[in-house]
């Protein structure tokens, strides 16, 4: 059968003969794909569906941050208040950091235990190259950083290619590597950081200037829009269902409004803090690589079905391996803002609930722990349930018992949450 190519329009690699056809058959398949054409009436019939089958994502931890947020200011009048709320946002960036890691390995279905004390001995590594070896403070943090890397790709080396199951491996490591930590911080158990150096000034440096944390709002806002705007133009030109400009304009707006009061928020007390700057920077970056790129879609696909994945000819170990370095890595960044938020390496980093809440923010935030489903972003958004409810729980002066069995009730009701969802949407054909 000839081709006419006048007609064929290439979609991706394939040859196309009507462009407006092929559209057709693709909406008549999924019909979810018109949901973006048809405005606000499209969205609303799609919440309904979401609801009914399950996918409820980021909408519970919203809905909860939005809780805290009014109960608590009915509590104390400073929880809102430009202080508080800045501090918050410096606050969960070590954890936030570590829980990005940790978002990675639960999409492959796994869990890595060792987070906390990877985190640890990257501290104690740079505070022992930089305070008692001298070195240039910015190589210290570049060795630490790299040797969380690769503590995690040994880990990922015994899970893929031994065959050891995550659990047990990453359990070994949380003691391996506390160890390691105590060993090299010597007997005094603590080595104090200049405040003033690389280390000291990722969670005390705040850009003063108004215009700063105005400007990055007003970049944030413009690069969002623009990239929705091209997006959509090339999925127009190609014949695929897009958002109107009115639904890219309602977005971009309503970022703008939480960009801008942010910006006013954080001008309201010391400026824009340099941590929360690193962490966003940090998220759109992942972000991008799971969502934009080749790599990142073998990551779901993992997730999904490991078979499934080989037989599509991914390299399934490399996958592994590099999830867990990338784990590693994280943990390391969030150690030295950990450590930045003491300015000291000691025997208690990595220790206590560090853990539990890096593994909660990221579920909390909506990543599943069966594999397969989340973003980045979920990192934020749990990280950000369990600092606010720990600081409010402070302006309150709740004992420390209590806020570990409120964080675990949180942690436990998204759990069942994410269970029910997974039995809903196998209910109804979507898992």
């Amino acid at each position: 059968m000839s081709i006419d190519k006048t007609s064929a329009t290439t979609q991706g690699d394939v040859a196309v003969d009507n462009p407006d056809a092929a559209a057709a058959a693709v909406t008549a398949v999924d019909p979810r794909l018109l949901v973006r054409e048809q405005g606000l009436t499209g969205y609303i019939g799609e919440f309904k569906r979401k609801m009914k089958t399950g996918e409820l994502g980021s909408i519970p931890v919203v809905i909860g941050l939005i809780v805290i947020c009014v109960v608590f200011q009915s509590l104390n009048s400073n929880f809102l208040s430009a202080q508080n709320l800045s501090d918050i946002t410096v606050t969960m960036v070590g954890t936030g950091m570590i829980s990005v890691g940790i978002v990675f390995v639960l999409l492959l279905g796994e869990i890595d235990l060792s987070v906390g004390s990877v985190s640890g001995a990257a501290s104690a590594i740079a505070a022992v190259l930089a305070v008692n070896q001298g070195w240039p403070e910015w190589l210290a943090v570049l060795v630490a950083v790299a040797a969380g890397a690769a503590i995690g790709a040994a880990h990922g080396f015994f899970f893929a290619v031994l065959g050891a199951p995550a659990f047990a491996v990453t359990l070994a490591g949380l003691l391996f590597w506390l160890g390691f930590m105590l060993k090299i911080l010597g007997e005094n158990g603590t080595i104090n950081l200049d405040s003033e150096g690389l280390i000291g000034k990722l969670t005390t440096y705040f850009f003063a200037d108004v215009a700063a944390a105005y400007v990055l709002a007003a970049v944030v806002v413009a690069v969002f829009f623009l990239t929705s705007f091209l997006g959509n133009r090339r999925r127009e030109a190609v014949g695929i269902p897009s958002r109107p400009l009115s639904d890219t304009l309602a977005r971009t707006v309503l970022l703008a409004v939480v960009a801008f009061a942010a910006a006013y928020m954080y001008n309201q007390y010391k400026g824009l803090p340099l941590a929360t700057v690193v962490f966003l920077v940090f998220l759109i970056a992942t972000d991008f690589l799971l969502r934009r790129t080749a790599y990142g879609r073998k990551i779901f696909a993992l997730g999904g079905s490991v078979e499934a994945s080989r037989r599509a000819g991914i390299n399934v170990t490399a996958v592994r391996v590099s999830v867990f370095a990338i784990s590693g890595g994280f943990a390391a960044i969030g150690g030295l803002f950990l450590a930045s938020k003491i300015a000291s390496a000691n025997q208690s980093a990595g220790t206590g609930d560090l853990l539990m809440n890096a593994i909660a923010a990221a579920v909390i935030g909506g990543t599943s722990l069966f594999g397969g489903r989340g973003r980045t972003w979920n990192a934020l958004l749990g990280v950000l349930v369990i600092v606010s409810i720990q600081y409010g729980l402070q302006l309150e002066s709740i004992a420390e018992p209590v806020k570990y069995m409120i964080t675990a009730a949180v942690l436990l009701t998204t759990v069942v949450i994410d269970s029910v969802t997974r039995k809903t949407q196998k209910t109804a054909g979507r898992a």
